[in-house]
């Protein structure tokens, strides 16, 4: 069967996944505007920088310093190739967090498609007030087309 646009998207996002580089967590996403991709991204080291798979997790609060999130690859990913994703959706394999909701919205992104939650209630609160659409996705309702 063809997969809808939502599965199709979040399978992309999921093997954008794969070239992570932080072994705490494999994170892919995929921004897209009319049925089409603008970015991908997915969590590791920034340029130039070793990966945490090479030489560790910088962790601070059970948080790795050293990994660049998903989200904020994919919006760096635009900006360095002059590619606007204003009105832009984002599918995400897990939700994002405050710091890449702020950047999402910032970034003109309206919508967040994401499969794995991460409950941050300061990061819902905002993209509900800056009116961006947060939606869980779910292959039962991703539809074909």
């Amino acid at each position: 069967m063809r997969p809808g646009w939502d599965e199709y998207f979040m399978q992309i996002a999921r093997t954008v996944a794969t070239r992570a580089t932080c072994p705490r967590a494999s994170v892919g996403c995929v921004i897209v505007r009319d049925q089409r991709i603008l970015t991908t991204g997915y969590n590791g080291a920034p340029r130039g920088v070793a990966h945490c798979a090479d030489v560790g997790c910088t962790m601070l609060d059970n948080h790795c310093l050293r990994a660049t999130h998903a989200e904020a690859n994919a919006i760096v990913q635009g900006a360095l190739h002059g590619i606007s994703l204003q009105f832009g959706s984002a599918y995400c394999t897990h939700q994002p967090c405050v710091n890449c909701s702020k950047l999402l919205i910032s970034a003109g992104v309206t919508k967040i498609i994401y499969e794995h939650p991460y409950p941050d209630a300061v990061a819902t609160t905002l993209l509900g007030e800056a009116g961006v659409t947060l939606a869980v996705y779910s292959s039962l309702e991703s539809g074909r087309s």
